[in-house]
């Protein structure tokens, strides 16, 4: 059995900010739907439809979005010895 690609199983992290200013972070879009002519843009459609699987769920309505850019990376901390950790939580 072949392994999955990490391409294909990976996801891009983006902060999103709303009309109000509230904010949500870290929220996944897979990096397949990425990458195209569009950008980033094309992210915009797959988390205006996860907020409204969230909001029909809460029976709250989200605000629209203002704003979304993708999460900073975490840093990677150095072990003494040279070894990589993984990022801090």
């Amino acid at each position: 059995m072949a392994m999955k690609s990490r391409q294909a199983s990976s996801f891009v992290m983006f902060d999103v900010i709303y009309e109000d200013g509230s904010r949500s972070s870290n929220r996944r879009v897979p990096t397949s739907a990425l990458g195209g002519l569009d950008g980033d843009d094309a992210a915009r459609p797959i988390l205006e439809a996860q907020d409204a699987e969230i909001a029909q769920a809460s029976g709250r309505p989200r605000h629209a979005i203002r704003s979304l850019s993708r999460t900073p990376p975490r840093p990677v901390e150095e072990d003494p010895k040279g070894a990589r950790k993984k990022p801090r939580a």
